[in-house]
């Protein structure tokens, strides 16, 4: 096999063959593709939610992840934000010629590492190569998944007013560690790419009614407060010096003029308890390995909108994110 990704890997002959066997099932296979059929047939007893999402993010490595580990985290989370238990991946690539296949493996094996944290099976997949757009070769990943609901399904909309606003650690990690990849700036920055099933299966286990949960991704958490606003027809309020920020982070955005407000994360989650239930829904996040900077940074009140809660008291409309949320992050 070349040491590139070449056209001929496309072609679904002996070439495609070898790519599927030698990088792929060698860190994807299981029980349900060892058929190698074009279909994989599950086991999913009751209600099942179901995802899709694609990646692109360039560069495909930087500190803290890659578009692999990216792709599987993106995908669970979203399972979970609706009370499902992730149990099934599918994993599509369009690979662009000339991508090294050291990159391909390592991006492989980075998945299979992500799916064996989150619990889940890589169970079918596609593969796709096409002429290069640039120098060097890139890859883009879509994933699709498939979680069994373990009760009723969780939704914004049945947010209440008095609800207490949970984000499970600091804002702006992922984007910031993007942009300063893109730029070439030097930091501590790690993205925070993660699979969140330990918080929600911790709070799920506890009984904790959980009123909504949705991962702050692209837009950051002012597009997902107006989410919930509108869903739940509730005016949402933030406290502005609640908001968990690294200092690192913090410096970054003075440096470069961003808002952490606006900046996509990840592996980070908003969720909304009833206001009795907040001092253990926090305790049950922070003793999570990924919720230890989790805090409480805001509630839900009688109203519309999203409203931000400044230090000095003042209070002003937090608008959605407009334009574009630059770099792109996933």
């Amino acid at each position: 096999m070349n040491n590139i990704i070449t056209l001929s890997q496309g072609s679904g002959g002996a070439e495609t063959a070898a790519l599927i066997n030698d990088v792929f099932m060698r860190y994807f296979h299981n029980d349900f593709n060892a058929p190698m059929n074009d279909a994989a047939v599950l086991e999913t007893p009751g209600r099942i939610a179901f995802t899709s999402d694609s990646y692109i993010v360039r560069p495909l490595f930087f500190p803290g992840g890659d578009i692999g580990r990216l792709a599987v985290c993106g995908t669970v989370n979203d399972l979970l934000t609706a009370g499902a238990a992730p149990r099934y991946l599918s994993a599509c690539f369009v690979l662009e010629e000339g991508l090294p296949l050291d990159d391909l493996r390592r991006i492989c094996r980075s998945m299979a590492e992500t799916a064996a944290e989150a619990g889940v099976s890589i169970v079918t997949g596609d593969t796709k190569v096409v002429e290069a757009a640039g120098e060097g070769g890139g890859v883009i990943i879509n994933t699709a998944g498939i979680g069994t609901l373990r009760g009723e399904e969780v939704s914004f909309a049945a947010a209440q007013a008095g609800d207490v606003l949970i984000v499970t650690g600091t804002l702006g990690d992922h984007h910031a560690c993007i942009l300063g990849s893109r730029l070439g700036m030097q930091s501590e920055i790690k993205s925070d790419a993660a699979p969140l099933c330990g918080i929600v299966g911790a709070l799920l286990a506890a009984g904790i009614p959980l009123h909504g949960m949705r991962d702050i991704t692209r837009g950051g958490l002012a597009t997902v407060c107006n989410e919930l606003a509108g869903a739940s027809h509730l005016r949402v309020e933030i406290t502005q010096a609640a908001v968990p920020v690294s200092k690192e982070v913090e410096g970054f955005c003075a440096l470069l003029g961003l808002d952490p407000l606006y900046m996509g994360n990840e592996g980070k989650m908003l969720i909304t308890v009833p206001e009795q239930e907040a001092a253990r829904a926090l305790a049950v996040i922070r003793a999570e390995k990924y919720g230890g900077t989790a805090a409480v940074v805001g509630r839900l009140a009688e109203g519309t909108g999203a409203v931000l809660c400044t230090p000095l008291g003042a209070r002003r409309i937090l608008p959605p994110l407009r334009g574009e949320g630059l770099p792109r992050i996933c």
